[in-house]
């Protein structure tokens, strides 16, 4: 498996102030698929997210991403981790407002060991007759699907989307959502999909629900959609 993740347990506050933000979490999530994690706002999700990132440590219980073992890993390790093996997309784009779209995705390019072609990346989602338009010049879609670029560039082993889709309206959401499929199937990216839609689940080949910390559900989707066939 490309993730295991083992009785993971996340705490926030102490004694009768305790929040199980994780409660004993196991999870197995295969590589080059997408995987969608469902629940709803305090479910534990975007918590669940943090640690496979990187950006939160658990409380206990270990999370394996291809053969490395991040929550064990120092500091140092969880920089380098995050810089080389994971791309992020989140809901509100955080684009650097004064570069060019070309420059957005340059900047990220720079600090990868083996970063893939800035071309090839920025046709697969359709943004290459953008590149010399700065963020403010685009529409909320296009904002996101550089942001996906610039998460794409550096290769990484596992992307991660938080909420990708919840600034935008259902035609720019499923829009989004087919650049998403597309570049998984050209790239084969490991790509895990936070939301609280249950419609994005008939995108993917994996659907985890969670719900006060802990996994209710999770089924391999045997009837995986297109991303243009989405009911949003």
């Amino acid at each position: 498996m490309f993730i295991e993740i083992r009785n993971a347990k996340k705490q926030y506050g102490k004694d009768e102030a305790v929040v199980n933000a994780l409660d004993g979490v196991d999870l197995s999530i295969e590589k080059g698929g997408i995987s969608v994690i469902l629940g709803p706002s305090g479910s534990g999700k975007s918590t669940l997210m943090n640690m496979l990132g990187g950006i939160d440590s658990l409380t206990s219980g270990e999370i394996t991403v291809d053969g490395k073992n991040i929550s064990k890993a120092n500091a140092r390790e969880l920089t380098e981790y995050r810089r080389d093996d994971i791309g992020f997309v989140f809901q509100f784009y955080n684009l650097i407002a004064d570069l060019t779209v070309q420059e957005n995705i340059e900047v990220v390019a720079e600090i990868s060991d083996s970063p893939l072609n800035i071309n090839e990346v920025m046709e697969a989602l359709d943004i290459e007759k953008y590149k010399k338009r700065f963020p403010r010049e685009l529409s909320g879609g296009q904002q996101q699907r550089v942001a996906i670029a610039r998460a794409m560039i550096k290769n990484p082993k596992l992307l991660l989307c938080d909420e990708l889709t919840g600034a935008l309206d259902t035609k720019t959401s499923r829009s989004v959502l087919e650049f998403v499929q597309k570049v998984n199937s050209q790239f084969g990216t490991t790509t895990v999909i936070i939301t609280h839609n249950n419609a994005i689940a008939d995108m993917a080949d994996q659907v985890i629900v969670i719900r006060d910390g802990k996994i209710v559900e999770n089924r391999k989707n045997k009837n995986k959609l297109p991303a243009s066939g989405l009911v949003l």
